[in-house]
């Protein structure tokens, strides 16, 4: 079994993002465009910007945490420079 923390950004809005964690990662984008996640329904469709899979839960989650926070936000940022500077 693996964990994937992944970020989204909406396709409606560039300017929206969210960062999860699942077990199921087709299952869970499907979610999100169905509109079955109360934070992200108002923005769909969302699409896949970035994704990290981890063989331990533990180590998944303490990844979101990081990048949900301002040092994980910056990494994301200068990780993804090339798809930020387009917009």
């Amino acid at each position: 079994m693996s964990f994937t923390v992944y970020f989204l950004e909406s396709r409606q809005d560039t300017q929206r993002h969210y960062i999860g964690f699942t077990e199921n990662i087709k299952k869970r984008i499907i979610q999100h465009n169905q509109g079955l996640v109360t934070s992200t329904k108002k923005f769909r469709p969302w699409k896949i910007i970035y994704l990290e899979i981890y063989p331990n839960k533990a180590d998944a989650l303490g990844r979101e945490r990081f990048l949900k926070s301002g040092s994980g936000w910056k990494f994301l940022q200068k990780q993804l420079f090339h798809h930020f500077s387009t917009q």
